[in-house]
C-alpha cells in the first residue's frame, strides 16, 4: 500500500499546524519521549517504536514545521482500522488539535469504506465519541494478551535469528 503525503493545514492561535503523513517528517524523539512516558507505551524502546511507526499509517501534527502531536493507525485498508498512540503535547492542548488530528485520520482517503474501526482509552473517551466513536454493544467484548515484560526482552528479531540459527528447521 502506497501511502500519500496527505497534507493538511490551518492558522489557528497565531500559529500555522499541519497534519500529514510523510514518514521524513515525524520527529522521533519527540514521539519517543511522549510514548515512553505514558501510561499506554510505558518504556517502549526506540527500536520497538520505530518498528510500529514503520508497519503503521502514521501521521504527525506540527506548529510552525515542529511536531506537537502523533498519532498512528493499524490497518488492512479494507475492512479494519486501529487508532493507537494519539497524543497533543501538552502545551498545545486546549485549541482543538486533538479533535482536528482524530478527524483528519478519519477523513484519510486509504481509510474510506472500513467496516470497523477500534482504539483504546482511560480518559479521552468524551474526544473520541465527539468523533463518532461508541462503546461497543454487548455482547461484543474485548479480550488482551498482555504481555508486561516484553520490552525488558530481547528484542524478537535478534530473538528469531538466535532461535533460527541454533535449530535449523526445514520445510
Amino acid at each position: 500500500m502506497t501511502h500519500s503525503i496527505f497534507p493538511c493545514s490551518r492558522q489557528a492561535h497565531g500559529a500555522r499546524y499541519e497534519i500529514d503523513t510523510d514518514a521524513a517528517r515525524l520527529d522521533l524523539a519527540v514521539i519517543h519521549r511522549f510514548l515512553a512516558a505514558s501510561h499506554w507505551a510505558s518504556g517502549i524502546p526506540l527500536p520497538v517504536l520505530e518498528r510500529a511507526i514503520a508497519r503503521s499509517l502514521a501521521f504527525g501534527l506540527y506548529r510552525d514545521g515542529n511536531q506537537v502531536g502523533f498519532a498512528r493507525v493499524v490497518t488492512d485498508y479494507a475492512t479494519f482500522a486501529y487508532l493507537a498512540d494519539v497524543f497533543v503535547l501538552p502545551e498545545e492542548r486546549g485549541k482543538g488539535l486533538g479533535r482536528w488530528l482524530v478527524e483528519t485520520i478519519l477523513a484519510h482517503p486509504e481509510l474510506q469504506g472500513l467496516r470497523r474501526w477500534l482504539l483504546g482509552t482511560r480518559d479521552a473517551q468524551g474526544l473520541y465519541e465527539r468523533c463518532g466513536f461508541r462503546v461497543p454493544a454487548p455482547p461484543f467484548a474485548f479480550m488482551e494478551r498482555l504481555d508486561v515484560g516484553a520490552y525488558e526482552r530481547t528484542p524478537p528479531a535478534r530473538r528469531r535469528q538466535r532461535l533460527l540459527g541454533a535449530a535449523r528447521v526445514s520445510y
